[in-house]
């Protein structure tokens, strides 16, 4: 099984739609949060070259785990680009939820709190300005539950939301992101020494095959077989899948009247 391959005319079909929804929108721009890392950079250019760099505001969010060499890539990519970009250190605001909050400073729950208090900044800036906010996950994180319900699941747009990230670094190189971003270790910067491949249990690499595969309802000993990753990660992959179907939802809600919002009355 090979892994996912970019498809072509993919830059010109997200174009359309980045400049199609946020025109229909009667936005006067985007906000992007600039991590540093490859999603954000990618859906960064992207806006820039479908919408131009005046229409394009960046944030940069850090952390007290933030590495230094962020903000510079950060600085670099928005200067060459055009953009404006905004810093804010969210540092204080997570001193404050761990004076009233107990527990809030463990990792898992800090890191939670990091994601949804960006997305509340990023908003923020868009009811401020009458933007739409944009979203960087991509398909491989979706498909996991590898983001923040709330947090930077937080979006209006996710263009590469349909990408896996072997794809994303395809798209990455078509589109001029600086090499020094594509081969940077990803990382949401949660906590200090955390990357994505570590905490999830698995490279990118096997596990866009793998779900490439269950994307395809291929049975799971024949996803094994074919991409030769071991059956345990398999399954796990598979799992987490399912058990972070929840994550991909509207909130459910029981149905009492003739249509229910979610169930049988879409927009």
């Amino acid at each position: 099984m090979m892994p996912p391959q970019l498809k072509e005319l993919t830059v010109e079909a997200i174009s359309d739609f980045i400049r199609t929804h946020v025109g229909d929108s009667k936005a006067t721009g985007v906000v992007v949060g600039l991590s540093g890392g490859i999603d954000s950079a990618v859906v960064t250019k992207l806006c820039v070259d479908s919408l131009g760099p005046e229409k394009v505001l960046n944030v940069f969010l850090p952390s007290p785990t933030t590495p230094e060499q962020d903000l510079e890539d950060v600085r670099r990519m928005s200067r060459d680009w055009g953009t404006t970009l905004l810093v804010y250190d969210i540092g204080p605001l997570l001193k404050s939820y761990n004076l009233i909050m107990p527990g809030s400073e463990c990792k898992e729950v800090a890191g939670n709190l990091m994601a949804r208090i960006r997305m509340a900044i990023l908003y923020a800036h868009a009811n401020l300005d009458s933007r739409l906010v944009i979203g960087t996950g991509n398909k491989s994180e979706l498909l996991m539950g590898y983001f923040t319900k709330w947090g930077d699941g937080g979006a209006d747009l996710l263009p590469i939301g349909d990408l896996y990230k072997t794809e994303v670094r395809e798209l990455a190189r078509l589109i001029g992101v600086p090499e020094s971003i594509i081969d940077k270790e990803p990382s949401a910067g949660l906590w200090e020494g955390q990357t994505d491949e570590s905490e999830m249990g698995i490279s990118y690499d096997d596990l866009d095959q793998v779900l490439s595969g269950l994307e395809e309802q291929t049975s799971l000993d024949v996803i094994s077989k074919r991409t030769g990753v071991p059956m345990a990660l398999v399954e796990m992959v598979s799992e987490k899948n399912a058990c972070s179907r929840h994550k991909r939802r509207m909130p459910l809600i029981p149905k009492l009247g003739l249509r229910t919002v979610g169930c049988d009355w879409r927009e």
